[in-house]
C-alpha cells in the first residue's frame, strides 16, 4: 500500500511541476487535483513515511493556485496592453511576464475612417466576443445588424493585405503581424479599408541607433529576448506544432517571440534604408555587423540570426555602393556570419556551434519549431490505434533542450543611467517597415543603379 501511494504521489508531483503554468487555465484539471490532494492529506496520519512528499505537494498546490468552477476571479486583476500596439515607455521598461489565455488585455479596434475603440478582452477571446465588445462600445443596435449591416472583424497588414476573421476563431490577438491591426466594418465597407497612415508614410531621420554604442544595443537586445524566451512554457512548442495555425490556445508567448524575431529582421532594413547619406549608411552597416558579433558573443543566437537575415534582405544586399564602403575586416566577418547561418545540410554549421555553447543561451527558435514540425509530420501519432511512443519521446527530447538552454540565469551588467534607459526603450519598441515593396522603393531611391 505504501509503495502504491508513493508512486501515485511521485506522478502527481511531477505532473504539477511540469504543467503548473497551464493548470491555472483548466477548471477540470484543478478539480481532479484538489480531490486527490484532499484524499492524500487524509492519509497523512496513517503513512508517516510520506511526510516529505506530502509537504512538497502542499507547497506545490499553494503555488499553482488551481482554478475551480465555483471560484470567483480576483479583484483588480491586472490588464496588460496588447503586445507592441500600445507605445508606453513605462510599460516597455518593465520586465516581461508570461501571458496566459485568461489574461485580460487592452486592444484597439479601428474603424474604416481610422477612428478606434479601445476594448478590454481576454487574450483567448473569440472573434464573436471581440465584436460583441466593439458593438457595445459603439452602441451598435440590433436593428442595424438585422438590416444586414452586421460588423465583421478584419486583420489588415501595412501592405494593405486584408483577411476576414470567422466568428468562431479564437486567440486572434496572437496571430497579428508586426504592423497588423484589427478593423471592424460592414461587408459593404470592406473594400474601402486602407492601412493606417503611420504604417505607409515613412520619414527618414536619425534614431537612437546612431547615438548608442553597439555594446549597449546588443546587450539590451539580449536582455529583452531572454525575458521573452523565459516566458515561453515548454508545452507551447508542442501546442504550436500539433494544433496548427488556427487551433492553438496557449502559445501567446511563443508567438510573441516569433513576431519579435521578424521585427528585428525588418528593423535592420528599416534603419539602413532610412539613412540617406552614403558614408553614414556604411557606418551604420558596420555598426549592425558589430551588434550581431556581440549578440553571438552573448550567446543570443536569436538576435544574431535575425540581424544577419535582415542584412541579407534583397533590398539591402543590392546596395552595392554601401557594401563597397564597408572596411575589409567587416566584409570578412559578415561572410563568416553568412556561413554560420547557411541552411545547407540542415543548418550543420549552426548546430555545431550551438552544441559547444553552455547555458544560458537563446537559440534561434524558428529552427526548433522546424525540427518539431519535421518530427510531427514525419510519423503518425497513433499506429494501429496505439500511441507512437517513439515519436513522442523524440519530441520530448527536443523540447527538453529548451529547458537546458534556460537552466542558468542570464547575468548582464546593465547600467540604469538615463542614456541606458533611452537605449532600452528604443530596443524594446522598434519602429519597423515590414512592407517589402516599400523597402525596395526606398532602396532604389538611395541607389538607383545598384545591382
Amino acid at each position: 500500500g505504501l509503495r502504491r501511494k508513493r508512486a501515485v504521489l511521485a506522478v502527481l508531483l511531477h505532473f504539477l511541476e511540469t504543467y503548473k503554468g497551464l493548470l491555472q487555465e483548466e477548471e477540470s484539471a484543478g478539480k481532479v487535483i484538489k480531490e486527490l490532494y484532499l484524499l492524500i492529506m487524509k492519509d497523512t496520519s496513517l503513512y508517516h513515511e510520506l511526510e516529505d512528499e506530502i509537504i512538497k505537494l502542499h507547497q506545490l498546490v499553494e503555488t499553482v493556485e488551481l482554478k475551480v468552477a465555483d471560484e470567483t476571479p480576483p479583484p483588480n486583476k491586472q490588464v496588460k496592453p496588447l503586445f507592441r500596439h500600445f507605445r508606453r515607455i513605462d510599460s516597455c521598461l518593465q520586465t516581461r511576464v508570461a501571458f496566459r489565455g485568461s489574461d485580460e488585455i487592452f486592444c484597439r479596434v479601428y474603424m474604416p475612417d481610422h477612428s478606434y475603440v479601445t476594448i478590454r478582452s481576454r487574450l483567448s477571446a473569440s472573434v464573436q466576443d471581440i465584436l460583441a465588445s466593439v458593438t457595445e462600445k459603439l452602441q451598435y443596435s440590433e436593428e442595424q445588424s438585422a438590416r444586414g449591416d452586421a460588423l465583421i472583424l478584419v486583420t489588415m497588414a501595412s501592405s494593405g493585405e486584408k483577411a476576414v476573421l470567422q466568428p468562431s476563431e479564437e486567440c486572434v490577438f496572437t496571430t497579428l503581424g508586426i504592423n497588423s491591426h484589427l478593423f471592424a466594418c460592414t461587408r459593404d465597407t470592406f473594400d474601402s479599408l486602407v492601412p493606417l497612415p503611420e504604417e505607409i508614410q515613412v520619414v527618414p531621420g536619425d534614431t537612437e541607433i546612431h547615438r548608442a554604442e553597439p555594446e549597449d544595443v546588443a546587450n539590451h537586445l539580449t536582455a529583452f529576448h531572454w525575458e521573452l524566451f523565459r516566458c515561453i512554457h515548454e508545452l507551447e512548442f508542442v501546442d504550436y506544432v500539433f494544433h496548427g495555425e488556427r487551433g492553438r490556445r496557449e502559445t501567446a508567448n511563443l508567438e510573441l517571440l516569433l513576431q519579435r524575431c521578424s521585427e528585428v529582421q525588418h528593423w535592420v532594413g528599416t534603419e539602413l534604408l532610412l539613412c540617406e547619406g552614403l558614408g553614414k549608411r556604411a557606418h551604420l552597416l558596420k555598426k549592425l555587423i558589430k551588434i550581431a558579433a556581440i549578440c553571438k558573443q552573448n550567446q543570443d543566437m536569436l538576435s544574431f540570426y535575425a540581424i544577419v537575415i535582415g542584412l541579407n534582405n534583397a533590398a539591402i544586399s543590392r546596395l552595392r555602393l554601401t557594401w563597397e564602403k564597408l572596411p575589409g575586416k567587416f566584409k570578412n566577418l559578415f561572410r563568416k556570419f553568412e556561413n554560420l547561418t547557411d541552411p545547407c545540410r540542415n543548418h550543420k554549421t549552426y548546430r555545431e556551434v550551438l552544441a559547444k555553447m553552455k547555458p544560458p543561451l537563446i537559440p534561434f527558435v524558428p529552427l526548433i519549431l522546424k525540427d518539431l514540425t519535421f518530427l510531427h509530420e514525419g510519423s503518425k501519432t497513433l499506429l494501429d490505434g496505439l500511441v507512437n511512443v517513439e515519436k513522442l519521446h523524440c519530441i520530448a527530447e527536443k523540447v527538453r533542450t529548451v529547458r537546458k538552454y534556460r537552466s542558468r540565469p542570464l547575468c548582464l551588467e546593465l547600467e540604469a543611467s538615463p542614456s541606458q534607459l533611452q537605449t532600452k526603450a528604443y530596443v524594446r519598441q522598434l519602429r519597423v517597415i515590414d512592407n517589402q515593396n516599400l523597402l525596395f522603393e526606398l532602396s532604389y531611391k538611395l541607389e538607383p543603379g545598384s545591382q
